[in-house]
């Protein structure tokens, strides 16, 4: 995908609602999850390969979220495969406390998230395309394919920038458990904003 500065964005009339209808979001690759685990004998062997148990279109059908994991323990328990079962069963919310999650987002051309703090340590890969993201103090970077986030606990947003904003995104995320933050004596609070709806009917943890 073409790379571009912030610096050089124009605002193009790009009809973001609506651009999503499932997983993967179009333009974008369908990826594929190889599960392993151990036969009677011990040895190694796949014991499944698809596109992830749960998708949600969020948003004006202008994001597509693929859940391709998530445990909630730590250590994860994996013995009678039951991690298998317990991500399979239920969709998780934001972020487990105790747990993880790994949850990739394709984000229609031009998408900006709403402002939102996790308190979590997350790891976030740009698989495709270019992204600014934006702290609430102002400051921002331009992330491009490979380039790595580690959120702590840090409020922030996310604008789709693939293409001078006429491509879509795609970005994976690690989402793991951290003790509460605290910063110059005041504990640092969780909040979603518009995307406390996309959470409703999970609860979001901690």
């Amino acid at each position: 995908m073409a790379e571009v500065d912030s610096a050089t964005l124009t605002e193009p009339d790009v009809p973001a609602k609506g651009y999503v209808q499932s997983f993967p979001a179009p333009g974008l690759r369908q990826i594929f999850r190889h599960i392993t685990g151990h036969d009677g004998k011990g040895d190694s062997v796949f014991l499944r390969s698809d596109q992830g148990d749960h998708h949600r279109i969020m948003g004006d059908q202008q994001a597509v979220a693929n859940i391709l994991y998530s445990t909630q323990e730590t250590p994860a328990e994996l013995n009678g495969d039951v991690d298998i079962e317990k991500a399979s069963s239920q969709e998780p919310p934001l972020h487990y406390h105790g747990g993880s999650i790994v949850r990739m987002i394709d984000f229609a051309p031009n998408v900006e998230s709403p402002l939102h703090r996790a308190v979590s340590i997350d790891y976030g890969i740009v698989v495709e395309g270019v992204f600014e993201l934006i702290l609430d103090s102002g400051e921002k970077r331009v992330m491009r394919q490979g380039d790595v986030s580690v959120q702590r606990a840090t409020a922030h947003k996310w604008k789709n920038i693939s293409g001078n904003g006429t491509m879509p995104g795609r970005i994976m995320w690690v989402l793991l458990d951290c003790k509460d933050v605290y910063v110059n004596g005041n504990k640092m609070e969780g909040f979603l904003g518009d995307l406390a709806k996309e959470y409703v009917d999970q609860g979001v943890s901690k």
